[in-house]
Order: C-alpha cells, then sequence, then structure tokens
C-alpha cells in the first residue's frame, strides 16, 4: 500500500534577508510603541509626553508597515499574489463590521488565520495589515489607533503562517491547531490593542488608568485590571467565534485557499506572447 505526501504548499512571497529585517524592524519599534507605558521608569522623559507619545508612534508605525509591505513586494509580490491579496483584502474588510457591537463576533479574523496558514507569513503580514486599514477606512475607524491594529493583525496573520507543519499536517490535527492558536492569538490581539489606547485614559478619571508617575508594577497591575474590565468579553467571544468557525468552515476554506494557490502557480512567471505581425 503507497500513500502520496501532500504536495508542498505555493507561496506567494518567500522572505528574503531584506523582507526578514524589515519585519524584525517594524516588530521592535511596535512592541516598543506599544510597551513603553510599562517599560519606561517614573522619571523617563517620555512620561513627561505621555498625550503626545501615542501619536507620535502611531506617525512613525505608518512609515514603518508602508516600508516593510513595499520590501516584501519587491521580494517576490506578483501580479497572481496582488489579485489575490486584493481579493482577501477585500473580503476581510467587508466581514468586520459583522457583528460589530455584538460581543466581539468579528469573523474576520477567522479568514486570517485560514490564509495566512496557507499563502505564509510574509503574504500574512501585509494582508492583515491592508485588511485592517481597509476595514478602517470602511468603518471610519480611522486614528491613532488604527497602525497598532493594522501591526497587530499583521502579527496575528503572519503567526498562523509560522506554525508548523504547513506542507504535511492535514484534516483535524490542522483545525486543532489552528483554532487553539486562533483561541490565544485573539485575546494576544486584544491586550496589544489595549496598550494602544490605554494611555489616552486620564489618570485623574480612573483608578486603572495609566499614571506616568507610578512605577511599573503599579501600571501593570493597573493594566490588568483594565484589560479585565473593559475587554475580556470582546477578546473572549472573538476567540469563541474563531474557534466555530475554524472547526465547522476551516476544512471547505482551505480546500479553497490551496486549490487557489496551486492553481495560481505563483512561482511560475507570467509571461505574455506577441501577436505575430
Amino acid at each position: 500500500m503507497t500513500t502520496t505526501k501532500p504536495t508542498p504548499q505555493s507561496r506567494p512571497i518567500r522572505l528574503g534577508p531584506r523582507s526578514l529585517l524589515s519585519l524584525i524592524l517594524v516588530s521592535a519599534v511596535g512592541l516598543a510603541a506599544l510597551g513603553w507605558p510599562l517599560l519606561a521608569p517614573p522619571e523617563a522623559a517620555v512620561n513627561a509626553h505621555s498625550e503626545d507619545a501615542p501619536w507620535l508612534f502611531a506617525g512613525l508605525l505608518v512609515l514603518l508597515v508602508a516600508v516593510v509591505a513595499a520590501t516584501i513586494s519587491e521580494s517576490g509580490l506578483g501580479p497572481k499574489a496582488v489579485a489575490m491579496l486584493g481579493v482577501l483584502a477585500a473580503t476581510g474588510a467587508a466581514l468586520r463590521p459583522i457583528g460589530a457591537g455584538t460581543a466581539g463576533i468579528e469573523p474576520m479574523f477567522f479568514l486570517m488565520l485560514l490564509s495566512g496558514r496557507v499563502l505564509g507569513p510574509g503574504f500574512g503580514f501585509v494582508l492583515g495589515a491592508l485588511s485592517m486599514f481597509a476595514s478602517a477606512l470602511l468603518t471610519g475607524g480611522v486614528g491613532p489607533w488604527m497602525p497598532f491594529q493594522m501591526l497587530a493583525m499583521g502579527w496575528f496573520t503572519m503567526g498562523a503562517g509560522l506554525l508548523p507543519g504547513p506542507d504535511r499536517l492535514r484534516g483535524l490535527p490542522e483545525r486543532l491547531m489552528l483554532a487553539a492558536y486562533g483561541f490565544l492569538a485573539a485575546f494576544a490581539y486584544g491586550t496589544l490593542t489595549n496598550l494602544a489606547g490605554w494611555p489616552f485614559m486620564n489618570s485623574l478619571a480612573s483608578n486603572i488608568a495609566f499614571d506616568p508617575e507610578a512605577g511599573v508594577p503599579a501600571n501593570l497591575a493597573r493594566f490588568v485590571v483594565y484589560c479585565l474590565a473593559t475587554s475580556l468579553g470582546w477578546d473572549l467571544g472573538r476567540a469563541l467565534v474563531t474557534v466555530l468557525l475554524t472547526l465547522t468552515l476551516g476544512p471547505a476554506i482551505l480546500r479553497a485557499l490551496r486549490r487557489a494557490t496551486r492553481r495560481a502557480a505563483f512561482e511560475a512567471p507570467v509571461t505574455f506572447e506577441g501577436t505575430a505581425r
């Protein structure tokens, strides 16, 4: 009895040294931009500008994400990959408003999870960031928090592309792995985006707001309570919806994405034949 091995997945973007370095750079700056309230001691100069820092970091992240997208595009984002990127980003942006305002029901995360798994980390990062940007324009959610949401969604989708066994793991084990990742990553996404908005709160208005005069342990305790009080219900709803959709609709969507990827043959160059004269 012979068994056939799964065909290695075609990836629209192969991360090269320059693309990888750009991703590491934007991730490092993003983590610093999100975590500065917990990392900076009370006497640090950044605390003197606690109201301005999120805006400055947001502007910097916009530029860095653009640089990463351009760098990855130069590494091999061909016309077929651009077409798939546009379709998936538009679909993700359209899915985000569904259930908005209702217990964190966000099916967009399910699509990003499966797309990152099939299309790889490089494509996943660009897709996640672009989808969040498009959805912000669609829903009017443009503000200093948007670059942080773009970065967090890029990480979420890229992480799915880094999960083990992309060429051999199939069926229920793969769906269980994706569901577990989606559940944990949904909470991680909520925590990261909370860090983007938390410093905007006036410390005089709430005892869970960021206090520039407090130490790191005190602010960490405030942030944990802030997350529990404001976003736990949303994060749990997002996580459960992602798990449910992954286990039920996952097989069909994964097959469709893999079939489209095989037919696109991203590694094959596009050639145009001229007409004889």
